[in-house]
């Protein structure tokens, strides 16, 4: 018989702070309202549409929690009388993973109360999102009690969760402890250690803060190997008025390393490198700069991949750090045909778990499979690293899902696990496909097409780029044309040529970028000419209501032609609207020879001007690229394969590297 160890897998949590915009996401005091299946609903778009709409809508009734309920990390205060719900994003067990992925069997949920007369009972859901009454304990007197509950795990192959919920008697009742414990083999008694990877640029106070966290947090400390902070700036952790502490507290677990801007994939791509030569962490865990950490949920990610079946890449979910009960996604996939990262179909982004509850949302008890996971918190095991190379050479964007679907070719899933968080800023406060991003987004979303496509010249690839290069160009954005056009022309100068660009190419996109007014970013508009017209809008229209398809499709047939006009003679000197980012769209842009825009993040905007011109001339070489593509696909996509384990090699990243490793020559 095999010896086993018993391992505690999770144990109840409440928030670090007392913040109460947290509070939904580990304590639950609403009823649980379950939407509709959407098998009920059917395949009527209609009826989609309408159901989408009721799942979005709130089903908290205003019960609340009072923040000195709070009476540690792990004890909490249920008022006399009162029915909580540990079913929470942050407490509640995801068992269809534990399921899937590990060698776990069955747990066992212990809690320690004290109050007179209060009830526990243990709930599961089913992958559905109905849930079931399993068992329940009820306490006798005041007195400190402890029980136990055995629950098999075999339930759960396509979802499910565990949790308990409690009522307090009539006294009040102080949850002291909630632990999730399991008999593991014996040798997975010992966990695993970690190298905390965090690359960041200018942003000192942000990581400085993330390194105290860090520090603070006496729980993780055995987890931590070593602290790599990867600087990439001007601007210096170790002059922020935050780091002496940090730094104090660490010591030699701590180890800046400073390099030149390679953006994030040459600042991950060295923690990596460092953590695979040192050879003494279990794992490394990328994590951004910018977020607010939940530290117990890189002790989950640790003990999970412990567990796991087969070295498994364990990820993170990100929340919203404006609004912090929104969670940005459960899962992602890139989507093979069209290849783009997304939320999975049968899943929603920006879900707000303070308006409608774990308990409350059908679509999170099906387990989510997913393709990668974003490097803002993702831990990889050294194995994968030391088998499959380090990051690809891309800046930003996309190293971390061609890193997913390049680990999952050799066999090495991951998971992106619940209970394992990080608050950051969303990606929806930002348009990086308009600004100097949009190379760095089209060079290495091809580069990784190239690498993983499973179709034909990339399925959809090339019209879809051909389709986006028009849109923009109707829309006046002419150095976003010419960036995405740049960024063709180097995935066509092959993968041997991404390292060299790493130092430099975000200073020549920069400096090209700036020749365009449409990226001549003004933060004061008055710096810009105000908005006149020849003439008034047609019968007093305005730009408020949004076509419909067919309208599009008629507009979208019709620009072109439009472009090949003249500009009318005082758009030259005066923008003709003035359109705020989120109306910014191409079929209202396209109406006019020139318009202010302001950007995304609120900060500035920027002078739009038609030149019918530059037009034709992007128009041609746009075609003509494309074509190129079309032809050349299968060469280049067998080029950049061969080249993968090359260009991911320690070997070639300790080169790009040496300027910042070895001294320079006297």
């Amino acid at each position: 018989m095999t010896d086993t160890v018993t391992r505690l897998l999770q144990r109840q949590i409440l928030p670090l702070d007392r913040d109460f915009d947290v509070m939904p996401l580990y304590v639950d005091p609403e009823e649980a309202r379950l939407d509709a299946d959407r098998y009920t609903i059917g395949g009527n778009r209609a009826a989609k549409d309408l159901n989408n709409a009721a799942i979005r809508q709130s089903t908290s009734v205003g019960n609340s929690i009072h923040p000195d309920q709070i009476e540690s990390r792990t004890a909490f205060r249920v008022r006399s009388g009162e029915r909580l719900s540990f079913g929470t994003y942050f407490n509640a067990f995801p068992a269809s993973y534990w399921r899937r992925w590990t060698v776990v069997d069955d747990v066992t949920l212990t809690v320690e109360v004290q109050g007179g007369g209060a009830t526990i009972i243990v709930y599961k859901s089913m992958a559905k999102g109905h849930s079931q009454r399993v068992s329940a304990a009820t306490t006798e007197d005041d007195q400190p009690a402890r029980f136990t509950f055995e629950l098999p795990l075999k339930p759960f192959i396509d979802g499910g969760w565990y949790w308990y919920d409690v009522v307090a008697g009539d006294d009040d009742l102080v949850i002291g402890s909630a632990e999730w414990t399991a008999e593991v083999p014996a040798d997975r008694a010992q966990h695993g250690t970690v190298d905390l990877v965090i690359t960041t640029m200018n942003r000192p106070d942000y990581v400085a803060k993330l390194v105290g966290q860090i520090a603070d947090t006496d729980e993780l400390r055995p987890y931590l190997d070593q602290v790599m902070v990867m600087e990439q700036g001007t601007q210096l952790m170790r002059d922020s008025q935050f780091f002496p502490a940090a730094e104090k507290s660490l010591g030699d677990v701590l180890r800046v390393i400073e390099q030149g801007n390679l953006g994030g994939s040459g600042g991950y791509a060295r923690g990596q490198l460092e953590s695979v030569r040192k050879g003494t962490a279990t794992y490394a865990l990328m994590m951004d700069d910018d977020v607010v950490c939940e530290p117990e949920g890189i002790i989950r990610a640790v003990t999970f991949g412990d567990l796991a079946k087969r070295p498994t890449i364990v990820g993170g979910h990100m929340f919203n750090i404006y609004n912090r009960s929104q969670l940005h996604s459960f899962g992602e996939v890139v989507q093979p045909w069209r290849f783009w990262w997304q939320t999975r179909l049968d899943g929603y982004s920006q879900w707000d778990l303070g308006a409608r509850n774990l308990r409350s949302a059908r679509w999170l008890h099906k387990r989510a499979d997913v393709d990668f996971n974003g490097w803002f918190s993702c831990l990889i095991p050294r194995l994968v690293l030391e088998q499959i190379g380090l990051s690809l050479p891309l800046f930003l964007k996309w190293d971390d899902s061609e890193f997913g679907l390049r680990a999952k070719e050799a066999g090495f899933p991951t998971v992106s696990f619940p209970g394992a968080a990080v608050w950051h800023v969303p990606w929806t406060d930002k348009n990086d496909a308009l600004d100097w991003q949009s190379y760095f987004h089209q060079r290495n979303r091809f580069v990784a097409a190239l690498l993983h496509s499973p179709y034909p010249n990339g399925g959809r690839m090339v019209r879809e780029s051909l389709n986006h290069q028009i849109k923009h160009l109707v829309s006046m954005q002419y150095a976003t044309v010419e960036l995405r056009h740049r960024a063709l022309e180097d995935v066509l100068a092959g993968p041997y040529a991404l390292h060299g660009q790493l130092p430099t190419k975000l200073a020549e996109v920069n400096a090209f970028a700036k020749q365009f007014s449409d990226m001549q970013l003004e933060a004061d508009r008055d710096v810009l000419p105000p908005v006149r017209r020849e003439k008034p809008p047609k019968k007093g229209k305005d730009d408020a209501e949004i076509p419909g398809r067919l309208s599009q499709l008629v507009t979208a047939g019709l620009l072109p032609i439009r472009q090949l006009r003249p500009v009318r003679a005082m758009s030259r000197d005066f923008p003709e609207t003035e359109l705020p980012a989120m109306d910014a769209t191409w079929y209202r842009l396209a109406r006019y020879d020139s318009a202010v825009v302001s950007m995304n993040d609120g900060t500035s905007a920027a002078l739009y001007r038609r030149e019918p011109a530059h037009f034709r001339d992007l128009l041609k070489r746009t075609i003509e690229i494309h074509e190129r593509f079309r032809r050349e696909w299968p060469r280049l996509a067998a080029e950049y394969r061969a080249a993968l384990g090359d260009i991911t090699s320690p070997a070639a990243w300790e080169e790009t590297f040496r300027p910042w490793t070895e001294p320079a020559d006297e």
